[in-house]
């Protein structure tokens, strides 16, 4: 029981980040049906029932019987100060992959020995809708978001949480910058699915070298200006 409450305590965690860090969900938005949202998240509709509970209580969500979940209308995300530079300075690309750089190799490494089988699925489930998404030449910075989200969650760091509004700055000036450099885009095709292959095998060097690498190829095939 203890286990499947922590389960439901990560769950509640990713649906607030969706709804804080990638929002995916504005206040008032409806949330995908419990079918749709416990095979993105790869848990049963108990556990997600139980981080809409969790959510609802803390006044985040709201159940509306016969109608759905929804974000509270006067839910107000409140979004860390810490990282206001970024909406009032101009940040170079390079600054931001290197920051990438710095941390996100050492994440997968830790994701590789410290995420549960349920977080690394979820990745795995993220790296696939990653690739349908460039194959059918759809937008994917929300997906590259949450797995990348997904593994940050996965080492079981706050802090590595708390930085995550700045690598999204980078994931995003990756993929608007990438549409027009298809090297690039193929580029991540290869690299997710190396980078996932040595996630399953929880082979943390491989995890890292690899993230090391995926973002190496980005700064070498991206304009870092």
């Amino acid at each position: 029981m203890e286990a499947d409450s922590r389960l439901s305590d990560r769950i509640a965690d990713s649906i607030l980040s969706m709804i804080v860090v990638e929002r995916r969900f504005l206040p008032g938005s409806k949330l995908p049906n419990e079918n749709e949202l416990s095979e993105e998240l790869n848990v049963s509709r108990t556990t997600l029932r139980e981080a809409i509970r969790i959510l609802a209580t803390g006044g985040i969500l709201e159940i509306r019987r016969g109608k759905g979940t929804f974000v509270r209308e006067d839910f107000k995300a409140n979004q860390s100060q810490d990282f206001s530079i970024l909406n009032s300075a101009k940040v170079k690309v390079r600054d931001l992959y290197e920051m990438r750089l710095i941390f996100e190799p050492e994440a997968a490494y830790y994701a590789a020995l410290r995420g549960t089988e349920e977080e690394i699925q979820r990745i795995v489930a993220l790296g696939e809708e990653i690739e349908r998404r460039i194959r059918q030449k759809k937008d994917r910075t929300e997906v590259e978001q949450a797995f990348h989200k997904s593994i940050a969650r996965a080492t079981h760091n706050e802090f590595m949480n708390q930085l995550m509004p700045v690598i999204y700055e980078g994931i995003n000036k990756g993929v608007t910058l990438s549409k027009v450099h298809e090297e690039a885009v193929q580029a991540t095709l290869v690299d997710h699915k190396i980078l996932i292959d040595f996630l399953k095998a929880r082979n943390g060097e491989g995890a890292r070298n690899a993230m090391r690498i995926h973002i190496l190829h980005a700064m070498e095939q991206l304009p870092m200006e």
